[in-house]
């Protein structure tokens, strides 16, 4: 009869599977959580382009709230005996709240003013061919947004070096700037489709998959733009 080794205990598929599963459920709750007041007044707006404003500033938590999923996500243990998701998603709260605001409220007043001239299109008197280039802006900043999350999430950069790294590597990492274009497609489908709470409720394991296909970008920044 074989014995296992007390220190092989937790490094097994199944226990590197229910390690990830405890991870992803205790990440989603804590991401619920710390945005809930701003997810909670989201759900109370009418569906109407003059609620714009109010919606940016209800989306205002969720920012630190997807930074430190990210931070938590990109510490997480494969062992089931080294726990700790909860204490990485707080210690990353404390570290990236403020960070993270200094590029998350700039991108959503920007994407308000997007959207509300959008919804407002036919009063602007501009050409068609205009909304079209709108679109592409605005789509093209939530995908610098993205870059730029992951950045903030996982390094300690000055905003405008951020802003810049972020703007660079859209470009130069096409491969995950795609990543993170199928991710965003993926969820305006489901929130289409399906129900409006699809996001936040999913919310763990589309960050875990943002940072799948952002390994190029913070293999980049670890080597050259950090000591």
């Amino acid at each position: 009869m074989s014995t296992v080794r007390a220190d092989a205990f937790g490094t097994g598929p199944l226990s590197r599977a229910a390690a990830l599963i405890h991870t992803l459920v205790t990440v989603e709750a804590l991401l619920l959580l710390t945005a809930a007041p701003g997810l909670a007044g989201l759900l109370l707006l009418a569906p109407d382009p003059a609620n714009l404003p109010l919606a940016a500033l209800c989306l205002l938590p969720l920012g630190p709230a997807a930074s430190a999923a990210l931070y938590a996500l990109r510490h997480r243990s494969r062992d089931l005996t080294a726990l700790h998701p909860a204490r990485a998603f707080l210690r990353g709260w404390r570290l990236n709240a403020v960070p993270v605001l200094k590029l998350w409220a700039p991108l959503l007043a920007w994407l308000t003013v997007i959207a509300f001239t959008l919804t407002h299109f036919p009063a602007t008197g501009l050409p068609g061919w205009w909304a079209l280039l709108l679109a592409l802006i605005g789509t093209g900043s939530l995908l610098w947004g993205a870059h730029a999350l992951v950045l903030t999430s996982l390094f300690a950069l000055r905003a405008r070096d951020t802003a810049r790294l972020a703007a660079h590597f859209l470009p130069r990492h096409p491969r995950a700037t795609l990543g993170a274009l199928s991710l965003l497609v993926l969820t305006a489908a489901g929130t289409a489709l399906l129900t409006e709470a699809l996001p936040a409720l999913l919310a763990a394991p589309l960050l875990l998959s943002l940072l799948h296909s952002s390994r190029p970008v913070i293999a980049e920044t670890q080597e050259d733009f950090t000591a």
